[in-house]
C-alpha cells in the first residue's frame, strides 16, 4: 500500500528490495560526505562506507521499526526508517535518504509530511545526525522544523552509546560529535526513549 502526497509517495519496504535499499542508502550517505569533505573524508564506518550495513540492518530490524521507500511518480528515489514507541508517544527518525541526483526538489519535505500525517499519535519526533552533515542540519532545522537540543561529543557522550565516544577519544577516530534534534508536534510528550543513528 502506498501513502501519497502529491507526486511523492511512501511504500513499505519489501524483503525483495532490502538489498537495493541498503545499497542506495550507502550511496546517498557516501555522496554527502564526499561533497562535504572531498575524497579525503575519514568519517567511515566500514570498508569505505559512511554508514555500515550493520547500522542500516539494525535500524530496519528494530523492534518498533517501519521502513519505507520514497517514490517519485512511482520511481524509487530514497527511503526512510522510523521507530515509534507506543508507550511514550515518541517517534525516532532512524534513517532518511534521497538520491543525490534529485536533491533540492522538495521530495524529502513531502516524504516527511507524509510520515507526520500517517502517525498523528506521535507527540515528539527525534533524530541525531553528525555535526559535519551541514546539508542535513539545514534540512531538519530550516525545512522540517526540528530544533537542536543536545550535542554529543567526547565531553558529553550519548548515554545510549558511550563506548563510541570512549573509543574515538582513545584512538583519535570515531565520532567527533552528533547533534540530537527534536520536533514537538503533540501535547503529550512521553519520557525520553532510546534513539538510534540517523543520517540523511
Amino acid at each position: 500500500m502506498e501513502f501519497r502526497r502529491h507526486n511523492v509517495a511512501l511504500a513499505p519496504l519489501t524483503s525483495e528490495d532490502r538489498e537495493q535499499f541498503i545499497s542506495d542508502n550507502q550511496e546517498a550517505f557516501l555522496y554527502g560526505a564526499t561533497e562535504e569533505f572531498g575524497v579525503r573524508d575519514e568519517h567511515f564506518e566500514e570498508n569505505g562506507q559512511i554508514i555500515s550495513r550493520k547500522t542500516i540492518e539494525a535500524s530496519i530490524d528494530g523492534e518498533h521499526a517501519k521502513a519505507y521507500r520514497i517514490l517519485l511518480d512511482g520511481e524509487k528515489v530514497g527511503g526512510l526508517v522510523i521507530s515509534i514507541d507506543p508507550k511514550t508517544c515518541r517517534g525516532e527518525l532512524e534513517l532518511f535518504f534521497v538520491s543525490p541526483h534529485i536533491h533540492s526538489k522538495g521530495i524529502g519535505q513531502a516524504a516527511w509530511r507524509t510520515v507526520e500525517e500517517l502517525h498523528p499519535d506521535v507527540c515528539v519526533w527525534e533524530l541525531v545526525t553528525p555535526y559535519f552533515e551541514t546539508r542535513n542540519i539545514h534540512f531538519y532545522v530550516n525545512k522540517l522544523g526540528f530544533h537542536i537540543v543536545e550535542f554529543f561529543n567526547s565531553h558529553h557522550p550519548d548515554p545510549n552509546e558511550p563506548e563510541e565516544y570512549d573509543e574515538g577519544h582513545e584512538t583519535g577516530d570515531g565520532y567527533d560529535g552528533m547533534f540530537r534534534f527534536e520536533k514537538i508536534v503533540g501535547s503529550r510528550p512521553g519520557p525520553d526513549s532510546r534513539r538510534a543513528s540517523s543520517i540523511l
